[in-house]
Order: structure tokens, then sequence, then C-alpha cells
């Protein structure tokens, strides 16, 4: 079987990165995975205050999307490790999302998002699911510090 996730309306939306899950990185509380993952696209501290601040995930999104600003140059290279601490920092931070990820057993998780081929599925299941990769890393890394 095979656990899939997109809206934050439905089952396992918890997983989505627009989920309202707040968590603290570096002294800075983030509303969401996403205004974290965003923020992190740039290195304007000014720029990236603002999308840390926006009401919504989806501004933050929107903000992050903009190339008004210039991304970081390292960005493809630094993309996955900043998703997985965003990722990481949400399920530590919630023991309900903990729990919630370890009762998802060995199932592989996918984010169903059917115009993302690299954090999702994509429409036709070809995708490289980035984002349901690291949920089952950091499930993993919960067993292991569960048994220890």
């Amino acid at each position: 079987m095979t656990i899939e996730f997109y809206s934050t309306k439905d089952t396992y939306g918890e997983f989505s990165n627009f989920a309202p899950f707040p968590f603290e990185i570096d002294g800075l509380v983030y509303p969401t995975s996403e205004h974290y993952f965003q923020a992190m696209k740039f290195s304007d501290a000014q720029y990236q205050e603002r999308i840390r601040e926006t009401k919504s995930p989806m501004i933050a999104a929107r903000l992050g999307r903009s190339r008004k600003v210039k991304i970081r140059d390292d960005w493809e290279e630094v993309k996955v490790d900043i998703m997985r601490t965003a990722v990481r920092a949400k399920i530590f931070a919630h023991e309900d999302l903990q729990k919630l990820l370890l009762e998802t057993g060995d199932e592989t998780i996918v984010e169903a998002a059917g115009r993302d081929y690299f954090w999702g599925a994509g429409k036709d299941g070809s995708g490289q699911n980035w984002l349901g990769k690291i949920l089952m890393e950091i499930r993993t890394e919960l067993r292991e510090a569960k048994i220890t």
C-alpha cells in the first residue's frame, strides 16, 4: 500500500508543507515548513523575514517563486537538505506528527502533487518524490530514536 498526501484537508494532510505546524530554527519561529523552505532560497535577510512573517504558506510560496529577488547561487545543491531540515524540525516539534508518521508503518509515502515531478510523484507517478523520501527518512530516524 502507498500513503498519498497533498491537500492539508485530506487524510495525511499534516505531511503537507502548507500544514500549520510551527517550529523554531535558529531562534526564529516558522509557521509552516513552506515558510522556512521558501525563505531559505534567498540570501537577503530582509526578504527571508518578509517570507517568514507572511500570513499564509500560499503567499510564502508565491514570494519564494518570485525572481524579483535573486535566489542563492547554491540553491540547486542545497534545496533537498533545506527541505530535510524544515520537515525534520516540523515533525520533531510535534508529538502528534511523530505518532502519525510512525503509524504509517513501512508504507511508501508519496506527495501526490500532479504538477511536481521533483518533490512529488507528478501526474503519472514518475516523479522523484523527494518530500515523500524525506518523510520516510525521518520515520526511520524516529524508529531508531525510540529503540535506543
